[in-house]
């Protein structure tokens, strides 16, 4: 399997160096030069397979033969580690829990197995790599909890300065070894902006590489789940529609990559907080980012979507195409504590702020009489304890995975600068 650009204008590359390199030379994301779908009996006989088998059926045309069958398969192991239950929460809608791993949040399943990929690309090489990542939330504690330890990899992890949960800053600052957290006086784009110049810069870019969602290795292991919660279903529901609580887009990129290699998915719902770039997109058909607004669902709190360039790719750039599979719709604050007290009023069922998004984005887009709808809890309510306790008549349990960071001391070395950035990798 090769990888090109979407920029266009850099030469094709393998899985591997897609992975190591992160961008492209001309800074354009990568994709795959050709998805292929799987056979009709696989998916038709879907519930005959385990959810490492699924896996791997899954990413192996994505890596080809650039790591071995037994060791992708050992990576597959170590990354689907943990369930992802389908929790009923109306008539006719569930959510997928993908919040049961290390760090309780959905990133957990493509930080480690990005982590392990780079680590065996590594094996062998005396120069370390500098893994550098912006995050608005749950991607730096991912990251971070992936790559810990990891042979000849050093991790640098870019936060924006109060607008991240405590026990979100907790899982970034406080691991050591070899994570090192950035705090950044700003907000997550100017995170993202530093990163992207660092990049561009020559004198460092040589030795970098990026475990955002634009990295190949941290965005296609996504789809997974979707496999996962189609074998629960499909059963008792033909007609599926996932709204996914969307920040940089990767997630429900990886959900219509699902779709691309034949898993029948009947139609997608982007659901975004007041960072409505997309949702504004679809209506007017002009791609205007602009700055993002912090919000309680904070890891969506991004103006520029990475990811939406490969949606567009999926649909070959075609809009009216696009809306005919995908909707996307945008949601206040208050809408969300709002909708977080309808659900819990309802079902006894505690969602966080961005899975309430996602529920919201269901409610939005209509479900027909046929029709079934999952929306993705994404995190953990204890990850945005203050919010979910302060909308919620409830004290939440603290799961171990938590207990294990939240007394240990933060370090963070301050960052105003793209210079204070460069400074600090040039050390």
């Amino acid at each position: 399997m090769n990888y090109y650009s979407l920029h266009h204008k850099s030469p094709n590359t393998t899985f591997k160096n897609a992975v190591v390199e992160g961008l492209a030379k001309d800074r354009g994301i990568y994709f795959p030069e050709n998805i292929t779908p799987l056979s009709k009996d696989f998916i038709d006989n879907i519930s005959d397979y385990s959810n490492h088998e699924i896996a791997f059926e899954v990413i192996k045309q994505f890596v080809g033969n650039e790591i071995p069958t037994d060791i992708l398969k050992e990576i597959i192991a170590e990354t689907v580690s943990f369930d992802f239950p389908v929790v009923k929460v109306d008539d006719n809608i569930a959510t997928l829990e993908l919040f049961h791993g290390p760090t309780m949040a959905f990133k957990d399943v493509g930080a480690k197995f990005m982590a392990k990929c780079l680590e065996y690309f590594n094996r062998d090489n005396r120069d370390e790599v500098t893994v550098l990542v912006a995050t608005s939330g749950d991607t730096g504690g991912a990251v971070a909890n992936g790559f810990l330890g990891a042979k000849g990899v050093n991790v640098v992890i870019l936060y924006p300065s109060g607008k991240v949960s405590d026990i979100q800053e907790k899982q970034l600052t406080t691991l050591g070894q070899n994570i090192t957290a950035l705090e950044v006086d700003g907000v997550f784009d100017d995170c993202q902006d530093m990163v992207k110049t660092a990049f561009l810069d020559e004198e460092i870019s040589r030795t970098l590489t990026s475990a955002n969602s634009i990295n190949v290795a941290r965005w296609l292991p996504q789809m997974f789940y979707f496999f996962f919660a189609y074998k629960e279903l499909h059963k008792q529901h033909k007609d599926l529609v996932f709204s996914v609580p969307s920040g940089n887009f990767g997630n429900i990129c990886a959900g219509i990559m699902a779709q691309k290699l034949g898993l029948p998915i009947k139609h997608f719902v982007a659901s975004t907080n007041v960072n409505d770039t997309v949702p504004n997109y679809l209506e007017d058909g002009v791609y205007t980012p602009k700055p993002s607004k912090a919000t309680i669902s904070n890891a969506m709190d991004v103006g520029n979507p990475s990811n939406f360039i490969r949606i567009r790719e999926l649909f070959n750039n075609d809009l009216e195409t696009l809306k005919s599979a995908f909707s996307s719709y945008s949601f206040t604050d208050d809408e969300t504590r709002a909708t977080m007290k309808k659900i819990y009023e309802n079902s006894g069922y505690i969602a966080d702020p961005h899975g309430a998004v996602g529920y919201l984005g269901l409610k939005k887009h209509g479900l027909k009489e046929n029709e079934f709808g999952v929306f993705l809890e994404t995190a953990h309510p204890v990850k945005f304890l203050d919010v979910v306790e302060e909308t919620l008549p409830v004290k939440v349990e603290i799961p171990e995975q938590i207990k294990k960071v939240i007394d240990n001391k933060k370090v963070a070395i301050k960052a105003a600068s793209y210079e204070d950035l460069k400074a600090y990798l040039m050390k």
